[in-house]
């Protein structure tokens, strides 16, 4: 299993502290939205990434301008990376007029960029794989070098598209990297429960495609797994999948207790912090001290007040607008119009 404890993974001062600031921005997100729950702001599901933060820092810091990325629900820390906003995660947990409209209280959602496109997560786990895989295809048809990267739970493993999905990578060569988050559980159901072979990485080996284990609360390990993960996609050498052992410190929502996992299992992947591990490793080199990490905590909760401020400014979306969105152009010929006139009539609407 690839561990970076003692390496630097190539980076700069400047990088490293990046990294840090982005694990911390991750965290107190979440925090943030864990209070808004409490207090009923937030009416649908919370997904936390207690634990897997350096998973979805180290694996997104590894992309270059103008690759693409698929997160799924947990991975806040990658949409951080490349460029999301805390404005843009609070409106759509608070079913503001953000980047849905408000007509989604999570994280689905994306953007098309020069820089580097999100594609929208979808609930169905696994089925993001193909789907990211088609955009590379496309992407490769222009003429463009661009790498994919995918997030995948270990529940997400036993899924048809799953299988279906690396395959397709696999039969075609696409430049994906597929990082398989093994946090142990599926909801409440231990791996052991799941499947006769723990190992996912094997999976690599059974569709024809290069794997690779790693440490996922360490974040450079991570980061360089992923990077090399990428050299290997872009050199037209076909996917990579990239297993990642980690632990979600919470439950499979904010709802859930996780009364369900041993004690002494928590206890042990608690003092695995990602986040206090990598902090720690600065410290030891010299590049910080409880003082600057005090100031990035202070500094990122200003930022995050004025963020979520911004986010509960925005107006809740007009019931009119429900329709929106949902088809091409209502001003089309089509029977859309009318049997939108007698919804609203049978509704009592004007």
């Amino acid at each position: 299993m690839t561990n970076a404890a003692n390496s630097d993974a190539g980076l700069e001062r400047e990088q490293l502290l990046e990294i840090q600031r982005h694990l911390r921005l991750n965290r107190m997100i979440e925090e943030r939205l864990a209070s808004l729950y409490r207090q009923g702001a937030i009416k649908a599901g919370l997904f936390r990434s207690l634990g897997q933060e350096g998973c979805s820092v180290g694996g997104a810091y590894a992309l270059e301008r103008g690759d693409i990325f698929a997160p799924m629900i947990r991975n806040i820390g990658a949409v951080l990376v490349r460029g999301g906003r805390p404005r843009d995660l609070f409106a759509q947990y608070l079913g503001r007029s953000g980047p849905t409209g408000g007509r989604d209280t999570g994280v689905h959602y994306g953007w098309i960029s020069d820089e580097g496109s999100m594609l929208a997560v979808i609930s169905m786990l696994g089925d993001m794989i193909p789907v990211i895989v088609g955009a590379l295809l496309a992407e490769r048809m222009r003429g463009r070098r661009t790498v994919g990267l995918n997030f995948i739970g270990d529940g997400g493993v036993s899924t048809g598209a799953f299988h279906e999905g690396l395959n397709l990578a696999c039969v075609l060569k696409a430049p994906l990297v597929l990082i398989v988050e093994n946090n142990q559980y599926a909801y409440s159901t231990p791996v052991s429960r799941q499947t006769a072979n723990p190992r996912f990485v094997d999976r690599a080996r059974a569709y024809g495609c290069r794997g690779e284990e790693v440490d996922g609360t360490d974040v450079l390990a991570v980061y360089q797994a992923t990077r090399r993960a990428c050299e290997h996609a872009r050199r037209g050498a076909g996917p990579s999948l990239i297993e990642a052992h980690l632990f979600r410190m919470s439950g499979h929502t904010e709802h859930d207790d996780a009364s369900y996992v041993p004690p002494e299992m928590r206890e042990e992947w608690a003092r695995r912090d990602p986040i206090a591990r990598f902090e720690q490793y600065l410290v030891e080199r010299g590049m910080i001290d409880q003082h600057a990490i005090d100031s990035v905590i202070q500094d990122i909760d200003r930022h995050l007040q004025a963020e979520l401020a911004e986010a509960k400014a925005l107006p809740f979306p007009e019931a009119d607008s429900t329709i929106d969105g949902v088809y091409a152009d209502l001003r089309v010929s089509s029977p859309v119009p009318r049997l939108v006139r007698e919804w609203r009539k049978a509704r009592g609407e004007p």
